[in-house]
């Protein structure tokens, strides 16, 4: 059975955002304000959350990167490991093949 890891810290801080942007919008519709005060407040909400999500965007930017480059260390330590052994079993091969070769002869 697959071990359940639960969700990333960059879905727990979209949903509170996600949250946090409808509970506020919601605040803002239901208060006794003028519709001028209401839309300076929106903007500003706005404007918070946009900040946000783009800080999220970078620090996701920032992740992809580093899962990236550590994926390409990961492949280029396999290719010298399987290409250390290719060598090693066709040195052995051509060990077995002259000692083979020697038997017949001798």
């Amino acid at each position: 059975m697959a071990d359940y890891e639960g969700p990333s810290s960059a879905a727990v801080l979209l949903g509170f955002l996600s949250g946090a942007a409808l509970g506020a919008v919601m605040a803002i519709l239901l208060a006794p304000r003028t519709g001028q005060e209401s839309r300076e407040l929106l903007r500003g909400y706005a404007r918070r959350a946009e900040d946000g999500l783009r800080d999220l965007v970078g620090e996701a930017g920032e992740k992809f990167e580093g899962v990236v480059e550590e994926g390409r260390d990961f492949i280029e330590s396999k290719k010298t490991v399987l290409r250390d052994a290719f060598d090693a079993g066709r040195e052995a091969m051509k060990r077995e093949r002259e000692q083979f070769t020697k038997g017949e002869q001798g």
